[in-house]
């Protein structure tokens, strides 16, 4: 298995790793630690780049499965047992952790109000949308939750990123704000995401440390999906 420094370091740009197998047909590496993340819970997965010595290869796509955290590149594959250097785009990846910090904090807001689950998600550097069971919903409550996000990310919350395992996760019910429980069956200890006072819950992204970090948010638009469902995007403001 691959060790996930981004799941415990999500500021950790590089890495030195070793290739542990290839697949030449699908042209990917696996490593044995990697700072990219590959995917999941709405978040897409971190470009970047793998250097063999001078030789500057791009990674194209990033994904895990049973047997570690695969790396898709655009160029000749090193062989394994050879040392690379990899590097996120950081950039991106920050863009991401500040935009998955602010859905939570969306996520805690509408929970506090409306103790409403959360049905789907996405999300992508600087913008991303929830969906909620909302049935009572209103169009004025637009500029309500979105000062509330606001006024939430300003109180500088800690995010703490802690470890359960499964059986004790279980019996905390809270931990899920999803209407349908999405954790997969196999796995065995369950990662948390705490803004601490506002959102706690099993989560697998990569998040800021701090919510002063996400800038002020503005909530564009909140469409109707529905049998009292609604779609409520956000964007991170212009030149944060």
């Amino acid at each position: 298995m691959t060790q996930k420094i981004y799941a415990t370091d999500a500021y950790a740009t590089e890495m030195q790793a070793q290739v542990v197998r290839t697949d030449r047909e699908d042209n990917r590496v696996l490593l044995d630690r990697t700072v990219f993340y590959p995917g999941g819970g709405g978040q897409p997965h971190d470009l970047g780049t793998l250097s063999v010595g001078e030789d500057r290869l791009t990674v194209v796509r990033v994904a895990e499965d049973s047997d570690g955290v695969w790396h898709w590149l655009d160029g000749s594959l090193p062989s394994a047992g050879m040392t690379v250097l990899g590097e996120i785009d950081w950039g991106r990846r920050y863009k991401l952790m500040r935009t998955h910090t602010a859905l939570h904090a969306l996520c805690g807001v509408i929970w506090n109000r409306f103790q409403s689950p959360v049905t789907g998600g996405n999300m992508g550097p600087g913008e991303g949308r929830l969906d909620f069971d909302l049935p009572g919903w209103k169009a004025d409550n637009i500029p309500i939750v979105e000062a509330a996000l606001n006024e939430e990310l300003a109180r500088r919350r800690d995010i703490e990123v802690s470890f359960l395992p499964r059986d004790a996760a279980d019996k905390d019910p809270s931990l899920i704000r999803t209407k349908v429980n999405l954790l997969p069956k196999g796995i065995q200890e369950v990662r948390v995401i705490d803004i601490v006072g506002l959102d706690r819950q099993a989560d697998g992204g990569t998040h800021v440390s701090n919510t002063e970090q996400v800038g002020r948010i503005t909530i564009p638009k909140a469409e109707n999906k529905g049998r009292g469902f609604r779609r409520i995007r956000i964007r991170l403001e212009e030149g944060e």
